[in-house]
């Protein structure tokens, strides 16, 4: 009796261990493709759902991008806020190492007065170019005095050389200048600020129309003005930085005998390549505007921080 019934618990046990031995088969089985037992299950086990890998965070260009815009609206509200109860004015600054071109009232148009005399020498350059030739030496004495000391008799021979209107339109246009019109009277030529940075630009771009020859020589007639005209863009230049510089200046009749005064120009450095143009009008004196000009370009540099 005894016997029996170890016999009968032997067998259920048996019974038991053996359920479970078809029990996992049957898992076995299902969790494989081909019912293969041991390989499936372990595929099972490999493929438990990983954790989601944690995020990267914003790329350098991202993070760049982020600050310009702080910068850009720093700088908004700055001059929007030196601009109150101030004359008319409008400033454009080109980073060319960034490519970006930032602008206040940047699409306001403006007469250059004396700035025009870049377009003049950009032009004439140009025309030396195409016909295969340097400058001659009454070219380049007309030049010297046009831009070093802004002579405007200089500035007039020169003119005409180029095709008066439409010489300096077809040069301008060749330049990228869009938004200038050129006048009989060089000096009342109407301009803005973007298209004046676009013109420095040309200046030092290696993909100018201007020759490197060209761009030399230009830099070094901007970079060694008079120093009773080296003012306006120069003033936002640090110490040991290369500035160049043309200004515009003219009392106005048809303004009540108030100022236009101009400056554009560029500051180059190791780490620093920008043009800057500040054009403006309704100054009630010369020394007044020149403050102006020179205010709003040192704040395009505090918040810009190029």
């Amino acid at each position: 009796m005894l016997r029996t019934r170890n016999l009968i618990v032997t067998a259920a046990a048996l019974g038991i261990l053996g359920g479970s031995v078809l029990v996992a088969k049957g898992l076995l089985a299902d969790s494989g493709t081909g019912g293969t037992g041991g390989g499936a299950l372990a595929g099972a086990f490999r493929d438990t759902p990983k954790a989601s890998p944690t995020p990267t965070g914003p790329t350098p260009e991202e993070l760049a991008a982020i600050e310009r815009a702080k910068r850009v609206k720093a700088l908004d509200a700055a001059m929007k806020k030196y601009a109150s109860g101030k004359p008319e004015f409008s400033v454009a600054v080109f980073d060319r190492t960034t490519g970006e071109t930032w602008s206040y009232r940047g699409d306001e148009k403006y007469e250059t007065a004396s700035v025009v005399k870049v377009q003049v020498l950009a032009c004439l350059l140009l025309t030396a170019q195409d016909d295969g030739r340097k400058l001659t030496s009454s070219e380049k004495s007309l030049a010297d005095k046009m831009i070093r000391f802004s002579d405007n008799a200089a500035t007039t021979s020169l003119y005409g050389k180029v095709g008066r209107i439409n010489g300096l339109t077809a040069c301008n246009k060749r330049l990228g200048l869009t938004q200038t019109k050129v006048s009989s009277s060089w000096g009342l030529t109407r301009t803005t600020v973007k298209d004046q940075v676009k013109l420095l630009s040309q200046l030092v771009d290696d993909e100018s129309e201007l020759t490197k020859t060209s761009r030399e020589y230009a830099h070094k007639l901007m970079s060694t003005v008079a120093p009773d005209q080296d003012w306006g863009v120069p003033a936002a230049a640090k110490d040991g930085e290369d500035a160049t510089v043309k200004n515009g200046w003219l009392q106005r009749s048809t303004e009540s005998n108030l100022w236009i005064i101009n400056s554009v120009g560029q500051i180059i450095d190791d780490d620093t390549d920008v043009s800057i143009a500040v054009l403006s009008h309704t100054n009630k004196t010369m020394p007044n505007g020149i403050s102006l000009v020179e205010k709003a370009a040192k704040l395009t540099r505090t918040h810009l921080k190029y």
